[in-house]
């Protein structure tokens, strides 16, 4: 048994197909098979089943696969001894957030916890969507993630704050405030990429109140949205919270009538957190409660 296999296990358990899980820990499907294969022979049990096109993990399954979690949490934190003489010693956080909450994560959470820890460096990993934060945690490339919910259950969630979507548009175009869903109907648009979840939850908004407005801009870069609006070529629906920027550009930021809310999170995966996350995570909730 090695760590390379309790990885393997690990990936498997989460992703719930040989396939995704190779796929996550850039290795051949058939050299993870066979790696499970061999370990399950070393330990005399079936680790995984096979459901379909995937896999469920047995019942022994489930208890190596908590073990292997925990041996590899233990070994990354000696690893973070090792490289920063101790958890708070110039380690990094890494922390991945959708393009239109990174603005909120930078602006408001790492300072407030930067201030408490300065020693810890703190890298944003940019995801173009909740699936990526998602895929990142999943993947161990990020400790923590921001996002809005939901996410799969094998994600652990902290909420944060409900955010009202708004509208912003430019000075010159004349609409109440609050703005009735069905002016949407015909509206300018700069939407979230096709096929991202952000647009698939705005198109399932736009079918729930029948309205079909008119896409001028598909993009998940927030500079572009906010750049197709200050050249007064379409409005945007995005966060209360992050529309401080709009506000301060000129533009006009109004309600929807009925409101839509959505539920913002730190989340991260089924396992021991790393000291400097731990800290994150009381600094974030502090913050909320205040």
């Amino acid at each position: 048994m090695n760590l390379q296999q309790l990885r393997y296990v690990v990936a498997t358990a989460e992703h719930r197909t040989m396939t995704d899980a190779a796929r996550s820990l850039y290795i051949a499907q058939p050299a993870l098979s066979r790696a499970i294969r061999d370990l399950e022979r070393e330990l005399g049990m079936t680790l995984f089943a096979r459901s379909g096109r995937g896999v469920v993990v047995t019942a022994h399954g489930r208890r190596v696969v908590k073990l292997a979690r925990e041996a590899l949490d233990a070994v990354r934190e000696i690893e973070g001894l090792a490289h920063h003489g101790g958890p708070a010693g110039e380690a990094e956080l890494r922390i991945a957030s959708t393009p239109s909450l990174e603005p909120g994560l930078a602006g408001r959470l790492l300072p407030a916890y930067t201030a408490e820890h300065p020693g810890v460096r703190v890298h944003i990993v940019r995801c173009d969507g909740r699936d990526a934060v998602v895929s990142a945690i999943r993947d161990q490339r990020a400790d923590l993630g921001l996002t809005d919910l939901p996410v799969p259950g094998d994600l652990v969630t902290h909420p944060l704050e409900r955010q009202e979507i708004v509208l912003i548009s430019p000075p010159a175009l004349e609409l109440p405030n609050p703005v009735p869903m069905c002016r949407l109907d015909g509206m300018r648009l700069a939407l979230p990429a096709r096929g991202s979840v952000r647009r698939r939850e705005l198109e399932a908004m736009f079918g729930k109140y029948a309205v079909n407005p008119v896409v001028v801009l598909e993009t998940d870069e927030r500079n572009g949205w906010l750049n197709a609006v200050r050249a007064g070529q379409a409005s945007l629906l995005w966060y209360r919270g992050m529309a401080e920027q709009a506000g301060r550009a000129g533009l006009v930021v109004r309600s929807l009538e009925p409101a839509v809310r959505r539920v913002i999170a730190v989340v991260h995966a089924r396992r021991r957190l790393p000291l400097i996350a731990q800290d994150f995570l009381a600094t974030a909730e502090k913050g909320t409660a205040a």
